[in-house]
């Protein structure tokens, strides 16, 4: 019973500050009201997407949640070639200054050598306090020099309001984080093969030592405990921490039928129940948060590349008027098992219309002829390509056709038309210049068999002439002969020259 009170004595305070949540909260999805917690933050690994959010920004003691980012550095030294995991260490007597009886430790003693591989298990699943200054040691050379590693490395992921001020987490008011900085800490740890294993492990045994025999050691996440009343079969990683000052906080993640869910609990409590057992709510908040993602979210293909969106409208296409259009890749989101996926609007842009240019055949199976976006809830998603589904060939007529005029299009076809242009009107020309000059020998030679002829018909006169005098010579000398008179003698020809030709 005495147990009970003091238990309820040191919850109250804690309960007092748990109710206090900012005026300005901003709650994007909030299917929980009463989760207990001042922070809390559900998020999907691969996407970023946050499912859930509450005070993800509020500041709070990060606490045990510290030694995500010092294994984080470590096994980023070791990844860097920097350590190696099976190298032994010797703890120092550096390694333990600054620790109190409040302090979790393994009591590893000072010239004890254990591998860098169990003093990372240590450290973490054994929230052994000086197995992390001892380790910060080895990759910094000193803890003070590890810890600007710590805030720097925050920096860097995008922390906003996080900052360390020791490697093992043991309470610092001014050791600080938020639900968003801490699900960015653990996001990016989470893609080290070996944080991903010492993180998901709930019980560990070390190998002995120079000083010490194996060590057993359990880890603070008991969504890990397979025989435990909080075992979460899908959880594969996390870390918990309970201080009085900051409470109860979870941070780990889980994976189920493709999704990969991060969850972050900060400030929660634990309820005493009557048979005096102890139900711990940043465990239960955690579990409840994932339980509900896997349930109600998953990746959803919204749009496929065998789907057919649109049709682009082509000229000279060998059978074909149009060509269909498909999505280059796909869309897939995550979403809500109940939204339906009518709800997004498909903005297609074809860039032939677009651009206000015929697209002509033939067309390619797989080129790009335009894109797609999808909106919904003023988001857009995209943009993707769209291409041709099939292959349209080029009608045989217009193929020669284009042909040839490609063939003409060139500069080297231009000059030649150019050339024979000239050459034909030289051709034309002289053509011309030869009707011209023939016409005009023509002519000159009709008026010379003309004048030829008028002269031959001048000559063939006096011929008539002479037969019509012979004629009637030769009447007048039959006509003398029967009247016994002499014949006259012929006339002479124009020109006083008389007519060879004798009458016989």
């Amino acid at each position: 019973m005495i147990k009970r009170i003091l238990i309820l004595a040191l919850l109250i305070p804690a309960s007092l500050m748990l109710s206090y949540r900012p005026a300005n909260a901003v709650i994007t999805r909030n299917p929980f009201r009463d989760i207990v917690a001042q922070s809390a933050l559900l998020a999907e690994a691969d996407s970023g997407q946050i499912l859930f959010e509450h005070n993800m920004r509020a500041s709070h003691p990060a606490d045990a949640l510290a030694r995500i980012m010092t294994l984080l550095l470590v096994v980023s030294a070791i990844e860097n070639n920097e350590a190696h995991i099976e190298e032994l260490i010797e703890m120092t007597d550096t390694a333990w200054e600054g620790l109190t009886s409040n302090n979790t430790t393994l009591n590893i003693r000072p010239g004890e050598e254990m591998t860098l591989k169990d003093l990372m298990y240590c450290a973490f699943v054994g929230s052994a306090a000086e197995a992390g200054n001892m380790l910060a040691e080895r990759v910094a050379g000193s803890v003070e020099a590890f810890v600007e590693l710590m805030n720097r490395r925050a920096i860097e992921l995008g922390c906003e309001n996080t900052r360390f001020f020791n490697t093992h987490g043991s309470h610092n008011s001014s050791q600080i984080t938020t639900a968003r900085d801490q699900f960015f800490i653990l996001r990016e740890a989470l893609g080290n093969p070996i944080f991903a294993e010492i993180s998901g492990v709930f019980r560990y045994s070390t190998e002995s030592t120079n000083m010490s025999d194996t060590r057993r050691i359990t880890g603070t996440n008991s969504l890990l405990n397979s025989a435990g009343k909080y075992y979460f079969r899908y959880c594969t990683s996390g870390m918990a921490s309970v201080t009085f000052e900051g409470g109860h906080s979870f941070a780990g993640a889980a994976e189920a039928d493709g999704l990969s869910l991060i969850v972050v609990i900060l400030g929660s409590d634990e309820v005493i129940n009557e048979d005096e057992s102890v139900d711990m709510r940043n465990l239960t908040e955690a579990r409840r948060l994932l339980e509900w993602g896997f349930s109600e979210f998953s990746w959803r293909t919204v749009i496929s590349t065998t789907d057919l969106v649109e049709k682009a409208p082509i000229l000279h296409g060998a059978g074909a008027d149009f060509v269909n259009l498909r999505p280059e890749t796909e869309i897939v989101l995550l979403l809500e098992n109940s939204v339906p996926l009518e709800e997004f609007i498909r903005a297609i842009t074809i860039y032939s219309v677009q651009k206000n240019e015929p697209l002509v055949a033939p067309i390619e199976a797989g080129e790009v002829l335009g894109e797609m976006s999808l909106i919904r809830n003023n988001i857009e998603y995209g943009p993707i390509l769209l291409v041709a589904n099939t292959s349209i060939e080029l009608h045989r007529f217009e193929f020669i056709r284009m042909q040839v005029m490609d063939i003409l299009n060139t500069p080297a076809a231009r000059y030649i038309m150019w050339g024979l242009g000239l050459l034909l009107l030289a051709y034309i020309g002289l053509v011309i210049r030869y009707n011209i000059i023939r016409s005009r020998k023509v002519r000159k030679i009709s008026e010379a068999k003309r004048k030829l002829a008028e002269e031959r018909m001048q000559a063939s006169k006096p011929d008539e002439e002479l037969l019509t005098y012979r004629e009637d010579q030769r009447r007048r000398d039959y006509s003398e002969t029967v009247s016994g008179r002499p014949p006259q003698r012929p006339p002479q020809r124009p020109g006083g020259k008389q007519d060879p030709r004798k009458r016989s």
